[in-house]
């Protein structure tokens, strides 16, 4: 089997991900913070040593700015809900996934005025349509680091010093990028950054975050979700202390014990070097499907612009069948569609039928690639 399908999760987990999960609940299953004995604390040093790891690897001082939550879409909703109010004005680009969309949709509703810069062919970003824009206040501009359909880099740098000249905050989704480009929020400009853990970063489903700069005034963030957090329980107020403001409820404690296991895998392994072999193989492989008869590869040509996805269509076969033949025929999984991200697909030009998908991950091989390029031929060529 050929796994191409790492932009919905990655596959297979790094042994040391189910170890590290399992010592968990044998050795620390307790429910961290909410009781004084040897498992409760053990859990709790666990999803501490985590929360330290993340912060150190995203570049921010405090740990406690790290905000565990379910997943990326989890984390976008705490920050754009806990952000925005009624007549506020907020930014963003039209490659942004659902997660995004469906959050703003809601509050527009509300009143809250959305404005979507368009993307341009390839899925990229203007700065200078955002700074345009930006000559009207503004309370936040939300990015998509990369685009989980082209794959397409945003230059959130650039744009995040206009919105901060323009005083606005930036909200950067890097479900796509954690794990697969360094990130260092004081370089990137980022106020709030939401990430997963299943992605890049090789942890398991239900695990994600929020991270805070260690610049951004926390009192401007209402809590998304209020409940137990196993400290002030003599108040019936949500304590205002970090991360307890944001986090209520019993962590996902096996789960983060799993992303800290993945994060020193991608550590060991070297972030760079996993980028420089995905980027290669990228390349192989977009070049190799851009000479097959009737194919249209969709996206930035330059490994710098883009990350480890390859989108593409055939003339005359709808993206269904190639998906369904690539794993009935080939054993090769994809994904097709519209990747919950209807808005780049306007974009890309490929709305309303979308396109195959082959996302590399870390495991892909060259043969893997050679592969699913000769399937592809098959499949225009039977």
């Amino acid at each position: 089997m050929i796994y191409l399908d790492h932009a919905a999760t990655s596959w297979p987990k790094p042994p040391e991900v189910s170890a590290a999960m399992h010592d968990f609940l044998e050795r620390a299953g307790g429910n961290p913070g909410r009781s004084g004995h040897k498992l409760s604390i053990e859990a709790a040093r666990v999803i501490f040593d985590t929360r330290d790891a993340l912060a150190d690897f995203f570049g921010v001082q405090d740990p406690t700015r790290v905000i565990f939550t379910l997943n990326a879409t989890h984390a976008l909703n705490l920050a754009i809900q806990g952000l925005l109010q009624p007549g506020q004005r907020v930014i963003t680009g039209g490659m942004e996934h659902n997660a995004v969309m469906r959050p703003l949709r809601a509050l527009q509703q509300r009143g809250v005025q959305v404005e979507v810069i368009p993307a341009e062919s390839d899925g990229s970003l203007s700065p200078q349509k955002f700074a345009a824009a930006l000559q009207t206040p503004a309370r936040l501009v939300i990015l998509n680091h990369a685009s989980n359909v082209s794959g397409t880099i945003a230059p959130a740098e650039e744009i995040a010093r206009l919105a901060h000249a323009a005083g606005a905050w930036v909200l950067v989704d890097a479900a796509q990028t954690a794990g697969s480009l360094p990130i260092h929020l004081p370089t990137m400009g980022a106020d709030l950054l939401a990430f997963t853990g299943h992605k890049g970063l090789q942890g398991p489903p239900g695990t994600g975050g929020l991270v805070l700069a260690d610049t951004f005034d926390t009192a401007q963030l209402s809590p998304l979700v209020r409940g137990g957090t196993g400290s002030r329980s003599e108040f019936e107020t949500q304590p205002e202390d970090l991360p307890d403001r944001y986090e209520s409820g019993t962590p996902n404690g096996v789960g983060i014990a799993g992303l800290k296991a993945g994060l020193d895998w991608v550590q060991q392994h070297g972030l760079q070097a996993i980028r420089a072999q995905e980027d290669e193989l990228k390349q192989t492989l977009q070049q190799g499907l851009t000479r097959l008869a009737g194919v249209q590869v969709y996206g930035p040509t330059h490994p710098d612009q883009s990350v480890a996805i390859v989108s593409f269509t055939i003339q005359g076969k709808h993206v269904s069948e190639i998906g369904r033949r690539l794993d009935e025929e080939f054993d090769i999984l994809c994904r097709v569609g519209l990747h919950c991200a209807p808005a780049a697909h306007r974009s890309l030009g490929t709305f309303p039928n979308g396109t195959v998908r082959l996302a590399i991950g870390p495991t892909t091989s060259p043969q893997d690639i050679a592969s699913t390029l000769r399937a592809v031929e098959r499949i225009i060529n039977p």
